[in-house]
């Protein structure tokens, strides 16, 4: 019965990607049937929507619809090629400048609004015929960008902890936000590395030296963007307003910047970045609501206990069995997106690492960081396939490029994961978690 509970749960839900029913349905779907092999056909009706309805009945998930409301603000803000101008004084005489000015702004980019496909698709349209004028080779261009664009996920402020810290039962997201600036740096400073590598191999060349007076107006015309991200954080640390408090925030700031002094969103376009933001949520929040239903049929069927036990059966070193949900994770992201992956199988290995020692602070941005590989990778990486899209670049002709930047990160993703104060310190340093 045990694993009929596992077959039915996953094999429904697989079978149902397959067919293309979307994500949503097919979560909710294969949860009701799960729940069918122990209750009638009403009840178990009755627990999917009372769950789906509990796991909506939260404050924290108000964040969501007002970060994604001020990142498309943003987007639309004319913020990208402030960024990238900000990020080529930065990095205009490493090797492969053009290359490190792709991640940054991809990180600055990313962490503001708060999407990897937003970053991909703003930032590399905008890099992609700049690099080409340079002599940059398209699929090396394309795969910097497809695999720095998650980094924004990491940096604050980012909705995917806001979910997770929800199906996690109440994991601190001020805690999560602070733990992710690290992991994220070190993600974008390792896909740097080998980036100015390949470009120092490859001849590409050096950007001019910035003038003082170039670096000033750069800096002076991207701090209002950035600035943002000091106003969320420094509220939240000062204890000035929560995290769901700092979303709305967020819009009304951004729409000042956005409205006021970039001038670039018009009052007339904002029935169309609300309409947009509003589509986005409900898709969010749906995903939310049946996860939980699917959240409720695991914990019934004692799914990750069996989940506990066959780990465990391979060993019991704790070094091991985070290593080995790491590769599992690894794969889900192959084939699964961000949001979906991070509601279904928090529950299962959450409890998991909890038994073995690890905070959930620094499970939660494991589980993050593992999952941003997985939008880079083929068959169905989101930012894989805007990036090659703006990059007017074949898919397969990306694979080979991308392979050095998938192995840093994978480098990068096991430091996170066996020094947890990588992950820790801010948390422990700037709110005593």
């Amino acid at each position: 019965m045990d694993w009929l509970v596992i077959l039915t749960l996953f094999g429904s839900f697989a079978v149902m990607l397959v067919l293309g029913i979307p994500v949503s349905f097919a979560i909710g779907l294969s949860s009701l049937a799960t729940i069918l092999l122990s209750l009638p056909l009403d009840p178990a009706i009755t627990v999917v929507s009372q769950k789906m309805a509990s796991g909506l009945d939260s404050f924290s998930l108000l964040a969501i619809p007002f970060f994604i409301l001020a990142g498309n603000i943003m987007n639309q803000g004319g913020i990208a090629i402030r960024l990238i101008n900000f990020a080529k004084v930065l990095g205009g005489r490493l090797p492969g400048s053009l290359a490190h000015c792709n991640v940054l702004a991809n990180m600055m980019f990313g962490s503001i609004s708060g999407s990897a496909v937003a970053a991909a698709a703003a930032v590399g349209g905008t890099m992609a015929p700049i690099q080409k004028r340079e002599g940059y080779d398209e699929a090396f261009s394309a795969a910097v960008n497809i695999a720095s664009c998650p980094t924004g996920l990491l940096i604050p402020p980012s909705n995917t902890f806001i979910v997770y810290s929800l199906v996690s039962g109440g994991t601190s997201i001020a805690a999560l936000f602070l733990a992710g600036y690290l992991p994220g740096i070190l993600m974008g400073g390792s896909l740097m590395l080998v980036a100015g590598f390949l470009a120092k191999r490859r001849g590409y060349p050096v950007s001019e030296r910035p003038t003082i007076a170039m670096f000033i107006r750069c800096t002076l015309d991207a701090l209002p963007s950035l600035f943002l991200i000091f106003i969320i954080i420094g509220g939240i640390i000062g204890g000035i307003f929560t995290a769901t408090e700092a979303s709305a925030v967020a819009v009304i700031y951004t729409l000042i910047l956005a409205v006021g002094f970039y001038r670039e969103v018009k009052i007339r376009d904002l029935p169309k970045i609300i309409l947009e933001s509003a589509m986005t949520t409900s898709i969010v929040l749906l995903l939310v609501g049946t996860s939980m239903g699917m959240s409720w049929a695991m914990a019934n069927g004692d799914i990750p206990y069996m989940i506990s036990d066959a780990l465990n059966a391979v060993s019991q070193n704790p070094l091991v069995i985070m290593f080995m949900i790491n590769i599992i994770l690894l794969i889900v992201g192959v084939f699964m997106d961000m949001t979906p992956a991070l509601l279904i199988f928090t529950p299962i290995f959450l409890p998991i690492a909890s038994d073995i020692g690890i905070d959930p602070v620094h499970f939660g941005i494991i589980m993050t960081f593992n999952l941003c590989i997985g939008i880079c990778t083929p068959p169905v990486g989101s930012a894989l396939f805007i990036g090659c899209s703006v990059s007017k670049v074949a898919i397969d002709k990306v694979i080979k490029p991308m392979l050095p930047f998938y192995a840093v990160l994978v480098v990068a993703l096991m430091l996170v994961t066996f020094i947890p104060q990588i992950s820790l310190f801010l948390p422990h340093e700037l709110l005593g978690y």
